[in-house]
């Protein structure tokens, strides 16, 4: 599993955060995510695709 994130789509909404904390996080300045582990482990998977599934603005995107 591969993340990428389009910050263009990003509204700081902060669900991707609150469902997968060791994996993505926000940006101080502006709250936009940003993706600690690009390539998570895969104990963290099912909480990132909770955290995809979350995202109202669909700007984080999985590679499997």
């Amino acid at each position: 599993m591969h993340i990428e994130i389009d910050d263009r789509l990003c509204c700081s909404s902060g669900n991707c955060v609150l469902k997968a904390p060791v994996v993505f996080d926000q940006q101080e300045a502006d709250g936009v995510v940003r993706v600690r582990h690009p390539l998570p482990p895969a104990s963290e998977y099912q909480r990132v695709r909770s955290a995809v599934a979350s995202c109202p603005t669909s700007a984080i995107r999985l590679i499997e």
